[in-house]
């Protein structure tokens, strides 16, 4: 069945699930839980050095990443093959929720436990969005997708850190845990009911878009009797070997690989990091929340740089930001180093990741958008598994995290060097003229 391009209740319930799954990136991936990983459940490994627990996160959110982008890989495809984004986003979004909220009943020494509920919990939140992406183009209409998506990434935000807020009170004054073998006591209770709060957040306000968004879109075959597993590696071939003949847009691609590593990178280690040379945990959970509140307003703002000087160009600017705030994370030493870097991240966060996709989409032929923004989102789940597995080797051979954060900067700057080879006008000469052969 059509959606209405102007049904502003089905919008606005597609919009909500940015609200209600941003509490995972937000509390689960981003702020609590790779401090509970180190305080909690690597308490095991502490006898082989503080910087052992941090390169295990590292490895298991790197491997997480490698199961999100093969399943994206083989799935992508699928489920616009069968017209099925909404059946598979109710699968992983369940997946998520559920072992989210089993996160909760876990405890000291449960490091290998918690690693395989976190994977699958990001698997759930990761793969999950594929299909929630694929469903914009159906409900949003032409000359609404940018409007519509900025909304829904406006909401993220703020979901995502009201709940963190509420995350960081429980933290601050529900009863605290001595370590079985003792030493400082750790917030256990409230970082459990943290990520309680997740898969409840998560599980209700997915509601509306299960309950209004009609499934819709894709081809509508039959998937009976198909290896989905050839049907998948078939199309993305295709696809490739068409985007490959747009030299700008591959290359954009590209850079897009490497610089986006770095930054997903820093998401999911900074609060690891940090807590590794000492920083408290309420520090490090509250800057961070700093850094959602902070990327509201300067993710508008980077758009009206974009406007004056190109949207190549702010990027590159977003890249030299995120080169010098990964060089000043070597030297951070108090708490007030960590809150300052928290801060310039959500200056250039949002801008850097939205401008990317709108230079992305002024080089992308209209009559192959969908295609080619299907192959953007699947190959941008692996641009998220090198970087962490890079960040915890080269922390364990060096002794200490911060050589793992300098080990960043390759990223950051073969990808700003990737783009600036990229010739934007010449890819958007050939978005709107003749195809390349």
């Amino acid at each position: 069945m059509p959606i209405p391009s102007d049904s502003k209740k089905i919008i606005n319930a597609w919009c909500l699930y940015d609200w209600a799954n941003s509490a995972f990136a937000t509390t689960v991936m981003a702020a609590v839980l790779p401090v509970y990983f180190r305080n909690v459940s690597a308490s095991g490994l502490e006898g082989h050095g503080t910087h052992l627990a941090t390169s295990v996160w590292g490895y298991t959110t790197s491997f997480a990443m490698l199961l999100v982008a093969v399943l994206s890989l083989l799935l992508g495809p699928v489920a616009d093959y069968g017209s099925s984004k909404k059946r598979f986003l109710a699968v992983f979004a369940a997946v998520g929720i559920a072992f989210s909220s089993l996160l909760a009943a876990t405890g000291f020494g449960d490091w290998i436990q918690v690693a395989a509920f976190f994977t699958l919990a990001e698997i759930g939140f990761a793969v999950g969005e594929v299909f929630y992406d694929a469903m914009l183009p159906h409900i949003a209409g032409p000359g609404r997708i940018d409007a519509v998506s900025m909304r829904g990434y406006a909401l993220g935000y703020l979901g995502g850190g009201l709940l963190l807020g509420l995350n960081i009170l429980m933290i601050w004054f529900l009863p605290k845990t001595v370590p079985p073998g003792g030493g400082e006591a750790v917030p256990l209770t409230g970082m459990r009911l943290s990520f309680l709060t997740v898969g409840l957040w998560w599980g209700v306000f997915s509601i509306p878009l299960f309950r209004r968004v009609p499934e819709i879109g894709g081809e509508n075959r039959r998937l009976r009797g198909l290896n989905p597993v050839r049907l998948s590696i078939g199309r993305l071939r295709s696809t490739f070997s068409r985007i490959r003949a747009y030299r700008p847009l591959f290359l954009f691609i590209l850079a897009f690989w490497f610089y986006n590593d770095g930054i997903g990178t820093i998401i999911k280690m900074a609060t690891a990091y940090g807590d590794e040379i000492g920083i408290g945990t309420l520090d490090l959970i509250g800057a961070l929340l700093l850094t959602q509140f902070v990327g509201i307003p300067c993710s508008l703002a980077f758009g009206r740089l974009a406007d004056r000087i190109g949207a190549k160009a702010a990027i590159l600017a977003g890249l030299a930001a995120y080169i010098g705030i990964t060089i000043a994370g070597v030297f951070m030493t108090r708490a007030a180093h960590f809150w300052i870097l928290a801060g310039m991240v959500g200056v250039v966060q949002g801008g850097t990741q939205g401008l990317s996709r709108s230079l992305f989409a002024s080089m992308v032929p209209k009559d192959r958008s969908a295609e080619f923004f299907g192959f953007y989102n699947i190959s941008g789940k692996f641009a998220g598994i090198l970087g962490p597995a890079v960040f915890g080797l080269a922390g364990q051979i060096g002794g200490t995290s911060r050589v793992g954060i300098l080990s960043l900067v390759a990223f950051f700057a073969i990808g700003a060097v990737l783009l600036t080879r990229v010739d934007v006008e010449e890819g958007r000469r050939a978005a709107s003229g003749t195809p390349p052969q």
